[in-house]
Order: C-alpha cells, then structure tokens, then sequence
C-alpha cells in the first residue's frame, strides 16, 4: 500500500504528464526537479536529461531562450513571455515563484503552450494581407489608366499594337477583316473603327452571316421588291446593304457567307450598286465594309469554301485581335471593368480576393474577353459573399483552371482511410493557400476552426511547407 507521500508523488507525476501544458518544476536555486515526458519535442532534450540542470546552463545552451525560471527567481514576480526552444518552437510560457514562511522563493513551477502553429498561421495571414494590398494597388493603377467606353483593354503591348492600326485605318474607306477567336472582342472594334471615322454619323449597320439562314439571305442582304416571291410583303424590303448607304457595312462570322452571296456581294463592292431581288433598276450605294472571321479565310479559298476574289477584295487591311491568353496583362483590368460594371448594374458590392486573381490569371480562357465578362456577371448575379474567392468558382471552371496545388493522388493498393487522407490533405493545402484565417478555412471547407487547426497540425501544413 502506497504511503501518503507516495501517493502524492504519483498524484503529482500524474498531474504534469496529463496536463495539455508543458510544466517545468525547478527549485530556489533554478535546478529543475521535474520536467513534462514530451520535453524531447518541445525542447530537443528529453525530460529524464532536464532534470537536475540548472536553467542558466540551459539558457546559455540556447535550450531555454530567454529561461522564463530565471527571470523569475531574479525578479520574485510572476513573468510571462515568448520563448524560442532548442527545436525552433516559439512558446508562451509563465512562471510563478512558490514562496516560504521566510519569503524565500523555493519552487519556481513555468507553464509553457506550443504557439508555433500560430505564430506560423499569423506569418501567413500577413503574407496574404500584403498580398492583398498589392492586388488592390495594381487594380487601382489599372483604373488610372486608358480603357474605352466598350471595354477594350489596351494594357498589353499586342493590344496596344491593335489599337493603333485600328486608329489609324478608321478614317479611311478601305476594308477591314478583323480575324480572332470567338470571344476576343472583334465586334467592338468594328464598332471603334466606324464611330473613329467620317462616317460616325451615320448607320452601322451589323450583319450576323451566321444567323441567317441561307434561304432569306439574299432578300435579308439586298431587299426585294413587291411581290418577288410568294410571302414577299406588298410594300417590298430595303436591303441591309441599302441600309449602310453613307455608313459601314459590318459583316460578323463573313467566312459562313453561302458561295451564291459571294457571288453578289462581290459585284456590289465592285459596282457600288445594288439590285433588289424581282426588281431591275440598280441603287448607287456608298458604304465601308468591315468584316470579321473566326476562320481561316485563306484555307477556305485553298479549299474552295470561299471566292478568291472576294477574300482579296476585303483583306485589304486584315487586323489580327490576339486571344486572352496571349495577353495576360490584360486580365486583371478587364476583371476590374467588368465587376465594376456589373457591380454597378446589379447594386452589388463584390471585391475579388487575390486566390480568385491568380486563379484567373492562370486559365487559359478558351472563350476569351466574352468568357471572361459571363463569369463575372454570374459571381455578381448569383453570390451572396461580398468577396470572391476561388472556391466560388463553378465546379466545371476549377476543373479547367491551372491548379496552384501539385496534385496528390491515392496510390494503387491504398486503404480507404489513406486514401481519404490524401483528400483531406489536399483540400487543407489549398484552403491554407486560399484563404487568410483559419475561421476563413473553416468555411471555406465546411468544417470547424477548431477542427481546422488539428487537422492542420495533424498533416504538419504550415508555410514553411506551402
């Protein structure tokens, strides 16, 4: 049967080991008498070695830096501070001086909490605050500088090149094929090269060559006259090309112009005049005829989709409008634009946080300047959250986006809790990198903050490793 003092003893014993705290005793003198079992993490040195040392030894050993035993032997008063381990740890540790009847300090007892997991937590939020900080400076440059009216951004060197041929053909007659992909904006240049020109003042006159289709192409392109053909109105049509007289004629998609319109439309540019269909008596017509394309004109006359004649009547000037992901410069002030625009319209207030601005940056945007401005209309629309993140982004868009995680994925042979881990590891990583708090990571995974500060803990996520 165990003595009082013995069971004191292993009452105490028990005490220290259990406690969640890292708990040093030493004496008077600073000898330490009894030292936590996890001292070899804490403090690289096991606890069986701590015991009997002298925390000035220790401290100069660097074990113990600054030694929170001493301070308080030396000043008779309870102290608290951080403290740097052996390991690299940084701790919160307190001690306080056990005192005898003779005011004599004979027990110093120091309570010490790891808050290396912390104080790297906080390394990182103020990484991504100053991340922050210099988005919103580049953003506000953006807004200093020139954009038009229609939203063509002029940033990037290529753009830049773009604008100046644009401006300095506008005022002439000559024609223009505007080539790019879908989405990268050749309508609004069109628009740029008419309302630039002497011709602002009058009708522009847009043709979707896509959209019509072939049957009431012709009587939609030069009018009819009454009764051409059965259904036709009794009063006749006026012609699209009629309707550009003294403006420009923009013709969109103009590489899905049917080879019998080619025929006729070429005639009118070499005529200047137009016949309505059922009718004889010609109309003089002045217009400028810009066209735009996705396709490559030149194959299709190769092929025979397209009349050789016509396509050297329109290449006169041909400007090349580069695709998004050739001028990434141009994405942060296009994403500015457009939120502005639709923050705006909609009375909305929403911001971009710098995971959403890296994540644009690095998709490859296959819709362009058209994809762009949808998706951010969307987030506006439908997002309650004022900030938007990358985790806001639809399903099919992360899927798409160049990942700024390495991705992980579960060996063959794995066990289903291995697997799971891997998962969880990687969300983790990416919630780390994304967001600016734990509590921010909490919702952005749906989860705890608590649960979200052991699970960090648990995989060693820290910013060291990220």
């Amino acid at each position: 049967m165990l003595s009082p003092l013995e069971l004191l003893e292993l009452e105490i014993e028990g005490i220290i080991n259990a406690s969640s705290e890292n708990i040093i005793i030493a004496d008077g003198d600073g000898i330490i008498l009894r030292a936590v079992k996890n001292s070899q993490e804490m403090y690289g040195i096991s606890s069986e070695k701590l015991v009997g040392r002298s925390v000035q030894d220790l401290e100069m050993e660097k074990i113990f830096n600054p030694s929170v035993t001493l301070r308080v032997i030396q000043t008779k008063a309870p102290v608290r501070f951080m403290q740097e381990t052996g390991t690299g740890k940084v701790i919160m540790t307190q001690g306080f001086p056990l005192f005898d009847n003779e005011n004599n300090i004979i027990r110093v007892i120091s309570f010490s909490h790891d808050m290396t997991e912390i104080e790297e937590l906080k390394a990182q939020y103020e990484k991504l605050q100053e991340k922050m900080r210099r988005y919103e400076s580049e953003m506000q440059q953006l807004r200093d500088q020139n954009i038009t009216a229609d939203g063509i951004v002029i940033k990037s060197k290529k753009m830049q090149n773009v604008w100046e041929l644009v401006n300095r053909v506008a005022n002439s007659d000559a024609s223009v094929v505007l080539e790019g992909e879908s989405g990268t904006g050749k309508t609004v240049f069109a628009r740029a090269l008419h309302y630039g020109s002497s011709r602002k003042n009058a009708p522009l006159i847009e043709v979707n060559c896509g959209a019509i289709p072939h049957a009431l192409f012709e009587s939609e392109m030069f009018g009819y006259e009454p009764g051409a053909f059965t259904g036709a109105s009794s009063k006749g049509k006026t012609g699209l090309v009629e309707l550009a007289d003294k403006g420009t004629l923009f013709l969109d998609e103009v590489g899905e112009l049917p080879l019998s319109i080619q025929v006729k439309l070429l005639k009118v540019l070499q005529e200047k005049k137009v016949t309505r269909m059922g009718g004889s008596k010609s109309r003089s017509v002045d217009f400028r005829l810009v066209a735009a394309t996705n396709r490559n004109l030149e194959s299709m006359v190769k092929q025979g989709a397209f009349r050789d004649d016509l396509y050297y009547r329109l290449n006169v000037v041909p400007i090349a409008i580069p695709p998004l992901r050739e001028r990434k410069e141009d994405i942060l002030q296009l994403m500015n634009f457009f939120l502005e625009k639709f923050n705006e319209k909609y009375g909305s207030g929403k911001t971009f946080h710098a995971s959403a601005v890296e994540t644009f940056l690095n998709y490859s945007w296959p819709g362009n300047v058209r994809e762009l401005e949808n998706l951010v209309e969307r987030l506006v629309v439908t997002l309650e959250n004022s900030l938007i993140t990358s985790g806001h982004l639809p399903l099919s868009q992360n899927e798409k986006f160049s990942s700024q995680l390495p991705e992980e994925l579960p060996q063959s042979g794995a066990t289903l809790q291995e697997s799971l881990e891997i998962v969880e590891k990687s969300w983790l990583i990416r919630a780390f990198r994304e967001c600016r708090s734990t509590y921010e990571m909490a919702e952005y995974l749906g989860m705890s903050q608590p649960t979200v500060v052991r699970r960090l803990k648990k995989y060693g996520i820290n910013s060291k490793m990220i």
